[in-house]
């Protein structure tokens, strides 16, 4: 796959200021803004020259102390080219540190687990996730394990009372 066919295809859709690429171990990366998320996903699986048909990883990265503090990445397939393609964004954060990013369940229904573990993990929230459920975590815990600054000991929720 050619980085500069992606941007060109991109950057004549969304607009060249809006889309970086770059090369990282024989794979294409791009990197776009977090509010055009899910249209140019929709565009990077419907477009008959790119036909990323498949999402098979969605994960976050805390970039504490960065701001936008969370990074999400996602790794797209096609199964017709056998091509795969890395998207990166950051999370939007409100005055008081939440963060959130709109679900791409809509256009990859792959992505239902992989936006639930990782809200679980990081407290990022998915907008119009249809069950933002925790899969891994208790539902009362409001910790995030894979946050920078959650205590390398643990915290009080994540130790059992054996007490009881």
């Amino acid at each position: 796959m050619n980085p500069d066919a992606v941007k060109e295809k991109l950057a004549s859709r969304f607009g060249p200021d809006t889309i970086e690429v770059e090369m990282f171990r024989d794979q294409v990366i791009v990197n776009v803004p977090c509010q055009k998320i899910v249209n140019i996903c929709q565009f990077l699986r419907d477009d008959p020259e790119m036909k990323f048909d498949f999402l098979s990883f969605v994960g976050g990265v805390d970039r504490m102390p960065e701001s936008p503090r969370f990074e999400l990445v996602y790794q797209l397939y096609s199964t017709g080219s056998s091509e795969r393609l890395r998207i990166k964004t950051r999370a939007t954060q409100d005055e008081d540190g939440a963060a959130s990013i709109d679900s791409v369940y809509c256009v990859w229904p792959s992505a239902d687990w992989h936006e639930r573990e990782t809200a679980e993990m990081f407290g990022i929230v998915f907008n119009n996730h249809p069950d933002p459920r925790n899969l891994l975590l208790p539902d009362e815990w409001t910790i995030h394990p894979l946050r920078k600054d959650f205590p390398l000991m643990g915290s009080d929720q994540d130790t059992p009372d054996l007490s009881k």
